[in-house]
């Protein structure tokens, strides 16, 4: 029943889906947390940024950025972000396109736990001497990380699937694969059904397990 799948490195597909999604999280988690600093800082220039990227990056679909990072940045600016070969340099450009765009994601879900923190508690850190990058890093942050586990998590999964818009540019992750194996397979139901096994797989224990984590750590009110 299973015959179109030989001759198809399946586990090697899904395990670049993989790497994809733990760097591009990763690096969206530090660029998204950096932006919600900017976000609520008392220097206008920062806060401006900070909105504007957000604003702008969110408006734009996945697949111009992601067709932008090789058009533009290789192929045009011949960044290759240190790699040599043309494999590496598609996928170091999926994850810069992918940490771009779902790093304003990772930044509203984290200034909406920012905005959960009570303002009497940062009054008393100013009160006593904190200075706003004390206070955000001390009081602010470790609460709203708290506080937004599950929409982060829904961030995380989405990212998992958003993945798939690395093939428009050849990184050799599970999508490209299934392309291939539909034009090459008369499966189209079965290859579909796969696929979207794996993509099960990979999500649905990540949002129980962050949905169980999320009530585990949520700040008590």
């Amino acid at each position: 029943m299973f015959d179109f799948l030989e001759g198809y490195n399946l586990l090697g597909a899904f395990w670049v889906t993989v790497q994809l999604t733990v760097y591009s999280a990763i690096g969206s988690l530090i660029w998204g947390t950096m932006l919600a600093a900017m976000r609520v800082s008392p220097v206008p220039l920062m806060r401006g940024f900070g909105t504007a990227y957000v604003n702008i990056v969110r408006n734009i679909p996945l697949t111009v950025i992601i067709v932008f990072t090789s058009l533009g940045l290789f192929q045009t600016l011949s960044i290759s972000l240190g790699a040599k070969d043309f494999t590496t340099i598609n996928f170091r450009l999926a994850v810069l396109g992918l940490i771009t765009y779902t790093s304003a994601f990772v930044c509203e879900a984290l200034r909406s736990g920012i905005n959960t923190v009570s303002a009497g508690q940062v009054e008393a850190a100013r009160a006593i001497g904190l200075s706003f990058p004390q206070v955000l890093r001390l009081i602010v942050l470790p609460q709203a990380f708290r506080s937004v586990v599950a929409p982060l998590a829904n961030v995380l999964i989405a990212l998992t699937k958003n993945t798939t818009v690395a093939a428009t540019i050849g990184v050799a992750e599970a999508a490209l694969l299934m392309r291939e194996m539909i034009e090459n397979e008369a499966q189209l139901i079965l290859i579909s059904m796969t696929f979207a096994f794996g993509f099960i797989c990979l999500t649905l224990p990540t949002g129980l397990f962050l949905g169980w984590v999320s009530k585990k750590v949520a700040v008590k009110r």
